[in-house]
């Protein structure tokens, strides 16, 4: 795992994947292996906190769209937070918004994701 991607699992089954710096060709296959290897083990509610990232090319946002389809398929959902003005500007310019929930923080989107739960009997 890259250093740059910080990963854990926040409340209940929620797991935080937290990249820094720049999401493009070459950091996009490290950051696409730390949601792949989430989704892989079974954990399909996924927080991507963008607070430390400054740039997502379309390799990025692919990457995203790609963990997105594969989490609902599971269940689950992938839920964006922390960006930065800049960030959300590019994901505003594609259309992203409309695709993905996006919350100011961490918490907002445990709270999201529970509230997405589904009930168990």
């Amino acid at each position: 795992m890259n250093d740059r991607i910080a990963q854990a699992q926040v409340e209940g089954d929620a797991t935080r994947i937290a990249p820094a710096g720049r999401l493009d060709t070459f950091s996009v296959p490290a950051f696409e292996a730390a949601l792949n290897e989430n989704l892989d083990a079974g954990r399909s509610r996924l927080i991507v906190d963008l607070a430390d990232v400054t740039y997502v090319s379309s390799s990025g946002l692919r990457a995203l769209l790609s963990a997105r389809r594969r989490a609902r398929a599971a269940g689950g959902d992938v839920v964006l937070c922390g960006m930065a003005p800049r960030v959300r500007e590019i994901f505003e310019m594609v259309g992203f918004v409309s695709l993905f929930s996006i919350v100011p923080s961490v918490q907002d989107g445990v709270n999201l994701l529970r509230a997405d739960a589904p009930t168990r009997t």
